[in-house]
């Protein structure tokens, strides 16, 4: 028992500096409050691939239609992947002259089978763009009428050749939906933390952009192709290999996305399952061993959790361990809230802890020896 104590203790000093590292993390990172219009000289693609999303679709394009950039400076490419539903018929039929429809049924044999369907509707996206900036997101977003505005400024500001901005869930209805939105919103103040101390770099594909003339200068998804997930983060890599100075954070509210959570357990452990299943092929080696400690303190306090119900002199320590996570998190999880506007799901943070842990457990064990699904087809 002393030994193992030690080890949970050891692991407890060491995820409680790395809570408080990312909290002045965050608290150092700057907004981003543009000094400048737009130069009106940078064109944008933003790629969306999509599959099956014919409910998600209209109020994206509504909201990409009322983007305060101008239109003639901005195209919009809709990706249909092989859709069984009206998702091509929705883009063809909106009345707006920059959305454009680009179908891989045209391109690809229904048979031909692929590893990573998605990095290739957003290669053969590329392809056809004109912007000098790609932008991405997902099927099931929406966005405030500056989002591409503020990710020009920021681009005609600093120059990155790639660029992460914030991502957070939206319509959290259910219990199940607000613990899916504190997993997310901690993910997304790491994120920002970690630029912010220069310790290490994520992204979501959900919300960044990158220079058209890069993705090719670093050889777009080759290499990277074989893995289903990843045109995010594994892109981000070899952008960062290339330019380790070119890669930045924006931090700015007008510029958040917004997706919506997944409905079911199934798919949010397919979800989770796929994010984590790409962790082992992360080139910054800095983040492999933060993401190897959270499996690990996470583990310790699940088999400590399970030895509780049956030894007696264990609930005190159980408790007490589970104590200093709550306050650590929350020291620094509340700024983070504050960003996105989300304090008011932070009293479910607690009850939480009892689902959170467990997943995190088994969902780390699966993205490496399991499989999951991902738009109807099979992964493993």
């Amino acid at each position: 028992m002393y030994i193992i104590l030690s080890i949970l203790s050891l692991l407890g000093i060491i995820y409680g500096y790395l809570m408080f590292r990312y909290g002045q993390g965050w608290k150092k990172l700057q907004s981003f409050q543009p000094a400048h219009a737009i130069s009106g000289r940078t064109k944008v693609t933003v790629i969306i691939p999509a599959r099956d999303e014919e409910d998600n679709l209209p109020p994206l394009l509504q909201a990409l239609k009322a983007q305060s950039y101008p239109a003639e400076l901005f195209e919009v490419i809709v990706i249909d992947d092989f859709s069984a539903d009206a998702t091509a018929d929705i883009v063809r039929s909106f009345p707006a002259t920059n959305i454009h429809l680009l179908q891989l049924s045209q391109h690809l044999s229904a048979e031909q089978r692929l590893n990573s369907y998605k990095k290739k509707a957003i290669e053969m996206a590329v392809e056809r763009a004109t912007g000098d900036i790609i932008m991405t997101t997902d099927a099931d977003c929406v966005m405030g009428p500056e989002w591409i505005t503020r990710m020009v400024q920021f681009y005609e500001t600093y120059q990155p050749k790639f660029i992460a901005a914030p991502v957070s869930f939206y319509r959290e209805d259910n219990f199940f939906k607000i613990l899916q939105s504190l997993d997310f919103m901690t993910m997304q103040g790491i994120t920002g933390a970690l630029a912010a101390l220069k310790s290490g770099t994520m992204c979501n594909g959900a919300n960044l952009a990158y220079e058209r003339k890069v993705f090719y200068e670093v050889g777009g998804f080759r290499g990277i192709d074989n893995i289903a997930s990843g045109d995010d983060m594994l892109l981000m890599f070899k952008v960062y290999r290339a330019y380790p100075n070119g890669v930045l954070y924006m931090k700015n509210d007008e510029a958040i996305v917004r997706t919506l959570p997944v409905d079911t357990f199934r798919s949010f452990m397919h979800q989770r399952i796929r994010w984590s299943s790409k962790a082992d092929k992360y080139d910054d080696k800095r983040l492999i061993w933060v993401l190897a400690l959270v499996y690990c303190w996470n583990v310790g306090m699940l088999l400590a959790g399970i030895a509780a119900l049956f030894l007696p002199g264990w609930r005190l320590l159980v408790l007490g361990l589970l104590t200093y996570k709550i306050v650590v998190e929350f020291y620094f999880l509340i700024p983070v809230a504050r960003f996105f506007g989300k304090t008011t799901l932070l009293s479910r943070f607690i009850p939480g802890q009892l689902f959170h842990i467990p997943y995190i457990v088994v969902a780390g064990w699966l993205g490496k020896f399991g499989s999951y699904q991902w738009k109807g087809r099979k992964v493993k």
